[in-house]
């Protein structure tokens, strides 16, 4: 029993021995045969990527070459969306991913394979990287999900390529004097904050090929006709020149939208209350309705118009037509108010001879064939009933007028002056409809020749 017990003792120590010995396959004094597992590579001590880059050898508070000449560092742009234009606010927001190319050769490291190596935002807390902003943004953030949307790629020779994803909202300084035919364009401008053109020196890295877009973006009121880059200095009093990269983008708006919620309603209104012109000058429940209610819509297009913009000092294209639509909508309202007042005067001036007519029970033949001629040119000159028929007892009263006035003209031997008061009498109200049949739709059509053709 005492020699079974010490011979499993034996061969544990025999097996942890022989475990621990470079040999993989061995025979133990036990006679067994003993395998030994192969090492775990993933727990062999490696060199860290700090130490690897001497991280800790460096200090990257300076930029590369500090006190030599300028750093070049190229930037390449691929814009992912072009998410809202603006109007009210005069901005744009844009989602791009922005690269930049520099040489540090403080992060050279030997590579037999001269393979890079891939680091995530963790390292570049660690070292320098250029100090990019968006000139004249209002907001801008690194997207962070599901982690910093940050690369950082670092090449055995120094060289580095340091990428970001960002949301940034700039101000676009529209001009909205041919809205809604208008064309605008906006800029995104990149600078570096702290480095003047002496320490850093920032270019496109391949000209205009360094701004890529995706062939997928579209916006629902614009047509985006053109992207490029330029390259300018900026100055400041206080610190000097800065260099400055620029993506310029060109918007043209679409029309159908306005056409077919301003221009074609405003349209419509103004042709609406040309009616009220082929309506009976007398049926005022039926003018007067129409004319207001042309007049409200008119201005309720304009308020909806004007709230969706910013208050602009300046006239818009489509103010002038609106306003231009209005202002035919409102005279076709006076042009109303003209011809009943122009009518009242008549029927008083017409009830005032009334009352000096004497009887005409004793009429003449002559006198009948004299009514009946009178009654012709008057009938002719006058619409004072138009549209409906006149009873008997008011033509004869018309026709007494008539010759009530030739009588005077004859007694008195003033035929000029009767004649004059008598053709400013027969005011022919009905006329001033007939010619704005004409000169209203004339005038508004003119109108619209001369519009589209300055703003199209």
């Amino acid at each position: 029993t005492v020699k079974s017990v010490l011979n499993a003792q034996c061969c544990f120590l025999c097996q942890f021995v022989y475990f621990l010995s470079s040999n993989s396959v061995c025979v133990n004094p036990c006679g067994s045969p003993i395998l030994k597992r192969s090492p775990d590579i993933t727990k062999n001590p490696v060199t860290k990527s700090e130490q690897l880059l001497r991280i800790d050898d460096h200090d990257f508070t300076m930029r590369p070459g500090f006190g030599g000449p300028a750093i070049p560092v190229g930037v390449d742009v691929q814009v992912e969306s072009l998410d809202t234009i603006s109007e009210v606010d005069m901005d744009f927001t844009m989602t791009l991913y922005l690269r930049h190319y520099w040489k540090d050769e403080r992060l050279s490291f030997p590579s037999t394979t001269n393979q890079s190596m891939t680091f995530d935002s963790r390292l570049v807390k660690k070292i320098w990287v250029p100090d990019m902003f968006f000139v004249h943004s209002k907001r801008s953030f690194i997207h962070d999900t599901t982690t910093d949307n940050v690369m950082l790629r670092v090449y055995p020779d120094g060289k580095v390529l340091y990428s970001v994803r960002v949301t940034v909202t700039a101000m676009c300084n529209m001009d909205l004097s041919h809205f809604p035919l208008d064309t605008q364009t906006c800029s995104l401008e990149i600078e570096s904050y702290a480095y003047t053109d002496d320490d850093l020196m920032l270019y496109w890295k391949k000209g205009n090929d360094s701004l890529k877009t995706d062939d997928r973006i579209s916006l629902s009121q614009f047509l985006i006709q053109e992207f490029h880059t330029t390259t300018k200095l900026a100055f400041y009093s206080s610190t000097g020149w800065y260099n400055r990269l620029y993506i310029n983008f060109t918007l043209r708006r679409h029309i159908f939208f306005f056409l077919l919620q301003t221009y074609f309603p405003a349209t419509l209104m103004v042709m609406l209350s040309w009616v009220s012109f082929w309506i009976d000058r007398r049926a005022v429940p039926a003018r007067v309705p129409l004319g207001i209610t042309t007049v409200l819509t008119m201005s309720t297009i304009i308020t909806g118009v004007n709230a969706s913009m910013p208050r602009v000092s300046y006239i818009k294209a489509v103010d002038i037509y609106l306003w231009v639509s209005f202002v035919f909508v409102f005279l076709s309202v006076i042009e109303y108010a003209a011809v009943n007042y122009l009518s009242t005067l008549q029927e008083r001036k017409e009830r005032k001879l009334r009352e000096k007519l004497p009887c005409t029970c004793g009429i003449s033949h002559s006198g009948q064939i004299m009514m009946s001629s009178s009654y012709s040119e008057m009938d002719a000159m006058t619409t004072g009933h138009y549209g409906m028929p006149e009873m008997n007892g008011d033509k004869r009263e018309r026709i007494l007028v008539q010759l009530a006035l030739d009588k005077e003209q004859g007694a008195h031997g003033q035929g000029g002056n009767t004649r004059s008061y008598n053709s400013s009498m027969w005011i022919d109200t009905h006329a001033i409809d007939k010619y704005s049949r004409v000169i209203f739709p004339g005038a508004y059509t003119l109108f619209n020749i001369i519009y589209w053709s300055i703003y199209s």
